[in-house]
């Protein structure tokens, strides 16, 4: 879809218990609106008593202007009525990124690439290092880089640091191989709304060296997955995983180059769905609309 055709369009994400009625009343309250609905989707998380989440892409006559009317009708006519969780966002609107990095590049140039080509609905509104290694790539593509150095003793003032340069800047922060634990403060108030790729299939393989845990076990799939960050280490909600096949001839470089190109696809598809709306998330569990 063109960008210059987003701007009148919407997402709206809806949870709720299960029950009937909640399409009927979203498409009647939409069409008594005046908004045309041009996708939807939806799934029914176990159908006795379970919950119910749909996405919805509509169009609409001066969107900018009715929105705040839309939101306030629809918080009283039908969200509360059915218990909803919900938001409404318009596409035009594309979502920050800030994008952590240590000294691997392969996850960042594949957001780069992808920002670059206009693949990726969102905008790279600044990338954050703890080490200098990717300043040339970064400015390269006329994006501002930042170095932040982390030590042991420094790292309440350089995630201070990361809070001042991100506040009002960026809505989303993606941690492309970011080689630091996130505290639970710096958590807490971006929840949700943090990327991590994992250089293994989780649950398998959790923490440091999962590529050495992998061939000291022999295994003959590996993976990466793509979650967002919560405070159990690699425990938060899955977006995306993906595998290839490797063999008892593979050692642990094979399975590292193997994975690069495992964890950039990932990641990288992970982010676009965050991009568009595409995830709702549910206790520990992801719904995703791809």
């Amino acid at each position: 879809m063109n960008r210059s055709e987003w701007q009148d369009r919407a997402r709206m994400l809806i949870s709720c218990p299960d029950q009937p009625g909640i399409v009927a009343a979203v498409s009647r309250f939409l069409h008594e609106h005046g908004a045309n609905i041009v996708q939807s989707d939806q799934y029914t998380m176990d159908p006795e008593g379970g919950m119910f989440f749909i996405r919805i892409e509509f169009d609409m006559n001066e969107l900018a202007r009715r929105l705040d009317t839309l939101k306030l009708d629809f918080a009283e006519v039908v969200a509360q009525k059915f218990q909803m969780a919900w938001t409404v966002s318009q596409a035009r609107h594309m979502k920050r990124l800030a994008v952590f990095v240590s000294k691997e590049d392969h996850c960042l140039r594949e957001l780069l690439w992808q920002w670059q080509a206009g693949d990726l609905n969102a905008e790279i509104a600044m990338v954050i290092s703890n080490h200098t290694d990717m300043q040339p790539l970064v400015e390269s593509f006329g994006i501002p880089f930042h170095h932040v150095p982390v030590t042991a003793e420094t790292k309440q003032e350089a995630e201070e640091r990361h809070l001042a340069l991100i506040s009002q800047q960026a809505d989303v922060i993606i941690l492309a191989r970011y080689m630091q634990i996130i505290s639970p403060n710096f958590i807490k108030q971006y929840a949700n709304q943090i990327i991590n790729i994992h250089h293994s299939f989780l649950p398998a393989f959790v923490g440091a060296k999962p590529y050495a845990q992998a061939y000291d076990r022999g295994v003959k799939i590996i993976g990466a997955t793509a979650h967002y960050v919560t405070d159990e280490l690699d425990g938060g909600p899955i977006i995306d995983q993906d595998v290839q096949r490797v063999s008892h001839r593979d050692n642990v470089d094979d399975l590292k180059r193997i994975g690069r190109h495992i964890e950039r696809i990932v990641l990288a598809r992970a982010v676009s769905w965050h991009a568009e709306d595409r995830i709702l998330v549910h206790h520990n569990k992801t719904v995703v609309f791809n």
